[in-house]
């Protein structure tokens, strides 16, 4: 039985974070940093059958057709994706009557759809790029034990030789194979790397002094094999280790806003996140 301190359940027997109880979740999830992109999601839905919120974490749960989706707001960085992804396996896989964990396991599909800067001069401002690998530059993935595959170590072996100045253990995680020949079949796919913040370690200076002033150019350079880093973001990474943990299929969709080579955001970076958002739920 797990214990009332570690599974924290509301008085109307929600989980804890997230405010959802187990029938209000679909099995097709789309995440979305922002909050106020969750409407911006489910105006395209045929109808809304439940719109629930708690702190930064708001879901809409409809049907585009027959197919029922949910919608729900992460907010920012891995430390909040961690909340996430735990509560929603608990709300598929834990008997919360009985603090167990289900005999038959559900695997979810996630798909998020996100913001995101390009470290490479060929992915433009504008593009939807599809990450093949999530690389964590965050401590998330130092408290969990998640499979590995050899590709994935090897990958992991190289950036740590790459990236001496950094104190802790990037970690690698695949996208879920099957949503990447679904959704991104045709769309330009490349390695994201996490990050933990927005500012240094994103490579960005505006008073402050960075441990590694060269963040930019050194992620540009990295290549592994034909891998390489393609963009930069806050959640992906998080996202596929812990997916991958639980055995959930997921998948990252960037709209790309900025070229952090070229210097430069995008003028209409609203109409960027539309072309993905309609992209997505075509497919999804």
């Amino acid at each position: 039985m797990i214990n009332n301190a570690e599974l924290i359940l509301n008085s109307d027997g929600s989980i804890y974070h997230l405010n959802l109880l187990p029938a209000d979740l679909a099995h097709t999830i789309i995440t979305v940093g922002d909050p106020d992109r969750v409407a911006k999601v489910s105006k395209y839905f045929d109808r809304i059958e439940l719109k629930k919120g708690k702190r930064e974490f708001i879901t809409h749960t409809g049907y585009i057709g027959n197919k029922r989706l949910s919608v729900i707001s992460t907010g920012i960085g891995t430390d909040n994706i961690d909340i996430v992804l735990n509560e929603l396996d608990a709300l598929v896989n834990i008997d919360f009557q009985l603090r167990e964990v289900k005999s038959e396991l559900t695997s979810l599909d996630i798909v998020r759809i996100g913001t995101s800067g390009a470290v490479q001069m060929d992915v433009e401002m504008g593009t939807i790029l599809a990450s093949s690998y999530g690389v964590g530059f965050d401590a998330l993935m130092q408290y969990y034990q998640k499979p590995y595959e050899e590709l994935e170590l090897d990958i992991q072996r190289a950036l740590i030789a790459y990236f001496p100045q950094l104190n802790l253990k990037p970690y690698v995680a695949h996208a879920s194979g099957n949503l990447l020949e679904r959704i991104a079949f045709d769309l330009p796919k490349g390695m994201t790397l996490t990050a933990p913040g927005f500012y240094a370690p994103q490579g960005r200076c505006l008073r402050s002094d960075n441990t590694i002033p060269d963040l930019i150019p050194l992620v540009n350079s990295f290549q592994y094999r034909d891998l390489r880093l393609t963009n930069l973001e806050m959640e992906t990474a998080g996202i596929y280790a812990l997916a991958r943990m639980f055995g959930h299929q997921a998948l990252s969709i960037n709209a790309i806003l900025a070229s952090r080579v070229a210097g430069q955001f995008s003028l209409n970076p609203e109409a960027v996140v539309e072309k993905a958002i309609q992209l997505v739920l075509e497919r999804i």
